[in-house]
């Protein structure tokens, strides 16, 4: 394999294309980490400088390579149950909630969604936590902007050591076992993969179409990969969709700056509309 050199003009050809595009900023000390992570596609795809790949990026009108691009530079660790503190919170929050609700119907946004941990790991807590559960009307639409990590996420599809250190009865309740390719996998039941709408979607270029509220919204790790003004701007969007009191849901490593007139915090990056 090759060791391609990865010049200043080049990386900032990429920098502008992955802003543009999804609204990701790289800052100049993630040339080593793009030079290290693409090296490895140039050569397999037999191309031998950084600009004939950036040609090849742009030119690819199926998207496919742009998808390959951001999973590169990008890191998207995901997991069932992640940010523990978020869920000890919400299970003291949901009763309230459930209880000012006039009929039984949920709306939640699984923003960035991935390969589906997230809008299944939802369902699981409301399985287990919200009383009489299966006569409420509960849908969750699952965003995200790789058509790859959401294939994933509508199959269900999940290796054991991704639910070994989930409770047994949640295992037993929520998923089923599968083969694919003769390997075993545990597979996201029915009656809780119909609940999820996965849709494409690019949070900063893609038309804001949606105008029903939501009763939650999590966005867990992905504006870390953007500007603050792409952040705020998203951030604004967001508080449009939630009503009075309703909580938005951030990664732990993200913090709003600004719109402390609409959103304060509750601890755990979780915001709640004011």
């Amino acid at each position: 394999m090759f060791d391609i050199e990865l010049k200043p003009q080049e990386f900032q050809l990429f920098r502008s294309y992955i802003y543009e595009k999804v609204g990701i900023s790289l800052s100049e000390q993630k040339t080593t980490l793009v030079k290290g992570r693409l090296n490895k596609r140039l050569n397999q795809l037999d191309i031998t400088s950084f600009k004939d790949y950036y040609d090849y990026l742009v030119g690819d009108a199926s998207g496919e390579e742009l998808t390959f691009f951001m999973s590169a530079i990008s890191t998207n660790v995901t997991s069932f149950f992640r940010e523990a503190a978020q869920w000890s919170w919400l299970e003291g929050y949901l009763p309230q909630m459930a209880a000012s609700k006039r009929e039984k119907k949920l709306r939640i946004w699984s923003a960035g969604c991935s390969s589906g941990e997230e809008p299944y790991t939802i369902l699981m807590f409301l399985q287990n936590h919200l009383h009489d559960f299966e006569s409420w009307d509960i849908k969750i639409l699952a965003t995200d902007i790789s058509s790859k990590v959401l294939s994933k996420a509508i199959l269900g599809h999940y290796e054991p050591k991704h639910v070994e250190q989930l409770p047994k009865n949640v295992v037993i309740k929520s998923f089923e076992k599968v083969h694919e390719q003769n390997v075993l996998k545990y597979q996201i039941k029915p009656f809780l993969r119909e609940k999820v709408m996965f849709r494409l979607y690019n949070l900063i270029t893609d038309p804001f179409f949606i105008k029903n509220e939501f009763d939650m919204i999590f966005c867990r790790n992905v504006m870390i990969y953007f500007d603050e003004a792409n952040r705020n701007n998203l951030i604004g969007r967001f508080t449009t969709l939630l009503p009075k009191g309703a909580p938005l849901f951030l990664g732990s490593s993200e913090s709003l700056t600004s719109h402390k007139n609409s959103l304060k915090l509750l601890g755990s990056s979780i915001y709640q509309k004011i």
